[in-house]
């Protein structure tokens, strides 16, 4: 390897260490910290690892991983958005492609854009790597306010109908585990 890239590498990895300051409205289980997103996305990366053979369809689980481990790079960028944000609706914005172009562009060429493409699929949420990314995306955080009596939800006053909008996107990646979500919601918002 040529000293160039691994000079371009190490400054990448110097670049993301940024994403644990990062700040989510999301607190840790059972705690009042709230988590950081590289806290997130390393439980993501653990969350595929254990539930990978609950996908409704074959995954490529190296690919799944790379998507949970990147997927909030941008926010070092763009901020984190709020799931239930109203404001920005937690979609794609041109924000978080600029910041996907610097952060991703500090590497070499051809990670540059391994990286932006793994991004970009996870983004759109077509592939079954990417229906899953985001089903352990949307699960992780309702675990943590079931464990924080109801946690973001109580705080921001989110209706049981809003939750279930944004996060029914999960029996795309996994229909056992959008059962087990319905159920936990449920129960949370005494609907049982």
């Amino acid at each position: 390897m040529k000293v160039n890239e691994l000079l371009k590498q190490f400054k990448f990895i110097k670049e993301i260490d940024k994403l644990k300051y990062i700040q989510r409205k999301t607190k840790l289980f059972n705690s009042d910290r709230h988590e950081n997103d590289a806290e997130h996305s390393w439980h993501l990366a653990m969350m595929v690892l254990v539930l990978a053979e609950h996908s409704n369809e074959p995954i490529d689980v190296l690919k799944v991983l790379k998507m949970v481990l990147i997927h909030d790079i941008v926010e070092i960028d763009a901020g984190d958005t709020f799931l239930y944000d109203t404001t920005k609706n937690h979609v794609n914005t041109d924000e978080e492609f600029i910041a996907a172009q610097r952060i991703f562009g500090i590497l070499p060429p051809n990670q540059t854009q391994e990286f932006i493409d793994i991004w970009l699929e996870f983004e759109e949420g077509k592939s079954n790597e990417a229906k899953f990314a985001k089903t352990m995306d949307r699960l992780q955080p309702i675990l943590q306010n079931r464990s924080n009596q109801g946690g973001t939800w109580t705080e921001f006053n989110v209706s049981y109908e809003t939750v279930f909008e944004k996060v029914k996107g999960i029996q795309k990646g996994s229909e056992s585990i959008w059962q087990y979500t319905t159920s936990e919601l449920n129960e949370a918002f005494g609907r049982n």
